[in-house]
């Protein structure tokens, strides 16, 4: 088998393994952890594609500056160039609400797999 194929035996494929079952190798942990980090870098790249053509259309703003307003308000910084229209102001503030839930989303899939092992290594020290 490859090292990139991961074979689980769980009930969902692809999911976590078993606590009856052997600790992932440190190959196939960082397979796994760099797939959610992809996972991550492609939510992100949406949510940033989102606020680009939302900026452009509904705000009136160059595609560098929606490019510029999009990337701070999705990396937490803050607005950068002022808002005149009213549907710009709403879809700023939507845009803003929805970032943050895309936050809390990525910081979920990038840890998941970090936390899982730990608590899979701990369970599993328990036995002995």
């Amino acid at each position: 088998m490859p090292v990139w194929a991961v074979e689980y035996s769980g009930t969902v494929p692809g999911m976590y393994e078993r606590r009856h079952q052997a600790l992932l190798s440190r190959t196939q942990f960082f397979i796994r952890l760099a797939r959610s980090i992809a996972a991550s870098a492609a939510i992100v790249t949406a949510a940033l594609g989102i606020g680009i053509v939302g900026y452009h259309q509904f705000a009136g703003m160059a595609w560098i500056d929606a490019f510029v307003d999009a990337s701070m308000i999705l990396s937490g910084m803050g607005q950068v160039n002022p808002l005149t229209t009213t549907s710009g102001k709403v879809f700023a503030s939507l845009y803003a609400l929805f970032s943050g839930i895309v936050f809390v989303a990525i910081a979920t899939i990038i840890v998941a797999p970090v936390l899982h092992r730990l608590l899979h290594h701990f369970h599993l020290e328990g036995r002995k």
